[in-house]
């Protein structure tokens, strides 16, 4: 991994109208690039004392690293029983991964699935699914649809929630539009609650965070790459494939208001090329702060990016994750290469980050065509969400005064 950046290296980054605060250069050793004649990318700016790379955790090794197993060679050896996988590769490819903690202390991981024998482009038939473990980074057991009496269980973008009143919501998309289903229990069954609705008199929603308010057509809301949590204020906020935030003031179905343009745009380091390619957002509240992180697909890297508010003043705050960074590490020291991480999760446990789980990819997902030795997993990395949320508690303050 390339050594950081000089300490005695600053630049500016206003916090506000009337508050800046200094930025540190950081850098990492970066992997094999998309594009061969591609350049090293830029420097990501962070706020606080490190990038949100640097606190990953070894993963504990739970069975013998496999050398044979299904993948590309550079993946490395691997752990079949890190998150939920078919280690036969002869059923299903899995894919996003959400994680809640149950009231009896196993987790629940809510991810989808499809035949692996149709290959990658088969993701537009996932269905959503249910698994269950002793521990946050796995194995996870498979323990079937979550709704199959509801179109087949078709579910694909799924993400879980715990409700304030302490049910449970699981959220689709790109297949379904917006669907949001409900238990008491974070066990099931799984009854479909409604669809999303957003009211987009003031802002239009934006397919991607390369389309503009000016060049677009006002168009009935398509529910893309949807990452939502339950506010600590009791307002429910999404953020959707274009960067743009969406706020509910009435519950987990909305309306919705679309708040303002994608929070990507013109946003200082935060590169600005093939804006196109930026989805998979995921959203949170922890240490005082929202917290955002993107994935460039093209570029295979993601950022992380920080608001008091959750709506405006976002800043980056640092490289989240990408491939050739070697931060998906065994304790003991063996490191693992997925071609692409995608769809990134927070388990969130007192309210901290403990773990991230990504959907990986051990080849460019075009060339999955089935039975052919690859496919996709979910993955659960740990992370040290308390110093994190240490180090920026008041990073601001800090850096206004």
């Amino acid at each position: 991994m390339a050594m950081r950046s000089s300490p005695k290296l600053f630049a500016l980054l206003s916090i506000s109208a009337v508050m800046s605060i200094a930025v540190a250069l950081h850098s990492h050793a970066y992997g094999q690039a998309s594009d061969p004649a591609q350049t090293k990318p830029a420097e990501v700016p962070i706020i606080g004392p490190k990038a949100f790379i640097d606190y990953f955790k070894p993963t504990p090794v739970k069975g013998r690293l496999s050398k044979t197993v299904w993948g590309a060679k550079d993946v490395g050896p691997r752990d079949t029983r890190n998150g939920l996988e078919d280690a036969s590769l002869t059923e299903w490819n899995y894919w996003d991964g959400q994680i809640l903690r149950g009231a009896d202390g196993k987790y629940r991981m809510f991810a989808s699935r499809w035949d692996q024998a149709l290959g990658h482009d088969a993701w537009k038939k996932s269905l959503a699914v249910r698994a269950i473990s002793d521990a946050a980074t796995g194995p996870y057991r498979d323990m079937g649809l979550t709704w199959p009496d509801d179109q087949g269980g078709l579910g694909h973008n799924v993400t879980a929630l715990r409700l304030p009143a302490g049910q449970y919501a699981i959220v689709v998309s790109e297949t379904r539009n917006g669907d949001v289903f409900t238990s008491d229990s974070i066990d099931g069954p799984w009854k479909r609650l409604g669809s999303i609705t957003v009211d987009q008199s003031r802002y239009k929603s934006l397919k991607t965070p390369g389309d503009t308010q000016e060049s677009t057509q006002l168009k009935p809301w398509k529910a893309s790459n949807v990452g939502i949590i339950a506010r600590p204020d009791g307002k429910f906020e999404i953020i959707q494939r274009s960067g743009q935030i969406l706020i509910s003031s009435n519950g987990i179905l909305g309306p919705y208001a679309v708040m303002g343009d994608s929070i990507y745009r013109n946003l200082p380091g935060l590169p600005q090329n093939d804006m196109r390619a930026y989805e998979d957002p995921a959203v949170w509240y922890s240490g005082g702060w929202y917290h955002v992180l993107v994935n460039h697909w093209r570029d295979r890297r993601a950022y992380h990016l920080i608001s008091r508010d959750g709506v405006v003043g976002w800043k980056v705050q640092g490289l989240a994750y990408e491939p050739g960074a070697d931060f998906i590490r065994y304790t003991n020291g063996t490191v693992n290469n997925w071609y692409k991480l995608e769809r990134p999760g927070v388990l969130i446990e007192k309210g901290h980050v403990t773990a991230l789980t990504f959907a990986v990819v051990d080849i460019v997902k075009e060339q999955q065509q089935g039975n052919d030795g690859h496919g996709s997993k979910v993955i659960v990395v740990p992370f040290d969400g308390a110093a994190m949320d240490r180090d920026l508690a008041d990073i601001d303050k800090r850096a206004g005064s």
